[in-house]
């Protein structure tokens, strides 16, 4: 077996969402399998919240402008995507902004319901420039997982007025490994891996790095559940079979104790057996069907009725040469 690595350890961390992961003594090609699958899983499989869609007063589609206000709806809903949520609730919330006058709108003015926090509050939604101009606009804000693309939610209903949003759920903003070389004993080839993970503050990176190898152990434990299964199934069918031979065998055994009169042949042919010592069923199995077509009146008649009624007990006369 391969030797394991060290536990992983943080080896710098200049700000809360940013932190390098460092995991050494890897055996040779660990390195790349390990940060290759944890890097897939940060960046796809995270869940998170998003806003998913908009509506604003006024406004029909994506491709139109708002009087008296500088971004269009398509630079609008870029600022949109950029909100970062921690979310409390597995229901889609909606959050509700209504401006009036010159203002520089940010994410702190959106009206939030308890179970949603926005840590991104500074964030730029848009630039109110006329003194008579508004701004009115409600959000939906749902879970998922990765990024979800418009296209995907073509097929929900929508209200009037509706405009569906990729959403990027990811808590992931940026994630990275690399590798380095390192002495393990005599060898110089084992592997020190770095893992950079860059989050938007709703999880830790720490957070999300034990998040992913979770998922990672999960997906691996329904791998290595095959071989148990694989296992109980072979002890069980073991164990069936061992019970069936048992009672095959018990069920031989009463039988072979039986005697001659229990197979229900013809008294004929009783009396010929009892005449040669042959009583029991246990006694006439140990006869070979050449012996017991040689007793004296025995003759072919019988045998074949005696072989008939071993036949229905599933027994039989031993074998020539046995």
């Amino acid at each position: 077996m391969i030797p394991l690595p060290s536990k992983p350890k943080i080896i710098e961390k200049e700000e809360e969402n940013k932190a390098v992961f460092e995991i050494d003594s890897l055996y040779p090609g660990y390195g790349t399998t390990i940060g290759n699958s944890l890097r897939r899983v940060l960046l796809s499989s995270l869940g998170g919240a998003a806003v998913t869609k908009v509506k604003i007063e006024g406004v029909s589609h994506e491709f139109s402008t708002i009087p008296g206000v500088m971004e269009d709806v398509i630079t609008i809903i870029l600022n949109l995507k950029e909100l970062r949520f921690r979310m409390h609730s597995d229901e889609p919330q909606v959050a509700r902004l209504k401006i009036k006058g010159e203002k520089d709108v940010k994410g702190s003015h959106f009206n939030l319901p308890t179970q949603i926090e926005l840590v991104n509050p500074e964030a730029h939604i848009a630039t109110v420039t006329g003194k008579q101009a508004s701004l009115d606009m409600e959000v939906e804000i749902e879970k998922g997982t990765g990024y979800s693309s418009a296209e995907e939610k073509k097929e929900e209903k929508l209200e009037i007025g509706q405009i569906l949003i990729d959403s990027i759920f990811t808590p992931v903003k940026r994630t990275n490994f690399y590798i380095r070389n390192m002495r393990v004993g005599k060898r110089t080839d084992f592997e020190r891996l770095f893992i950079e993970i860059e989050t938007d503050k709703t999880i830790s990176p720490e957070e999300a790095l034990l998040q992913a190898v979770d998922i990672l152990a999960k997906h691996f434990s329904i791998v290595s559940s095959f071989k148990k299964e694989e296992k109980e199934k072979t002890k069980k069918e073991k164990k069936s079979e061992e019970k069936k031979e048992k009672k095959s065998k018990e069920k031989k055994g009463d039988e072979e104790d039986m005697t001659i009169e229990d197979l229900g042949i013809s008294t004929r042919t009783v009396n010929i057996l009892a005449e040669n010592r042959i009583k029991s069923v246990k006694n006439l199995l140990r006869k070979k069907e050449e012996d017991v077509a040689n007793l004296k009146g025995m003759g072919e008649k019988g045998v074949k009725e005696i072989k008939k009624a071993l036949k229905k007990k599933k027994l039989e006369l031993k074998k020539e040469g046995k």
